[in-house]
């Protein structure tokens, strides 16, 4: 009835022994040497709204503007349409989405 070499064994196993004390020291200068080279200036040499003023014009969208139409050829066009829509199909009831 060896009940307590178990606990002593247990016991062992803990962070108190001296390897592991290396080990968290090893850990440590290694943690350091890693934080060290770090920089906390997280700020960048120009911002995102400097990049958007920079922006080449070219690149630019550019609103279509087509020329203004007489009334004549409004209308025009509006029969035309028409026209093109009563010679279609005879088959009206669907969404005019073809596969």
């Amino acid at each position: 009835m060896n009940h307590g070499a178990g606990v002593m064994s247990d016991k062992n196993k803990g962070a108190d022994g001296p390897d592991d004390a290396t080990e968290r020291e090893l850990i440590d200068m290694e943690f350091q040497s890693m934080v060290e080279g770090l920089s906390l200036d997280e700020s960048a040499p120009t911002s995102y709204l400097d990049e958007l003023d920079n922006f080449v014009d070219e690149n630019r969208f550019v609103a279509p503007n087509p020329p203004a139409k007489s009334i004549k050829q409004t209308f025009q066009a509006a029969i035309a349409s028409l026209k093109k829509w009563k010679n279609g199909k005879a088959f009206r009831d669907d969404d005019g989405v073809a596969l």
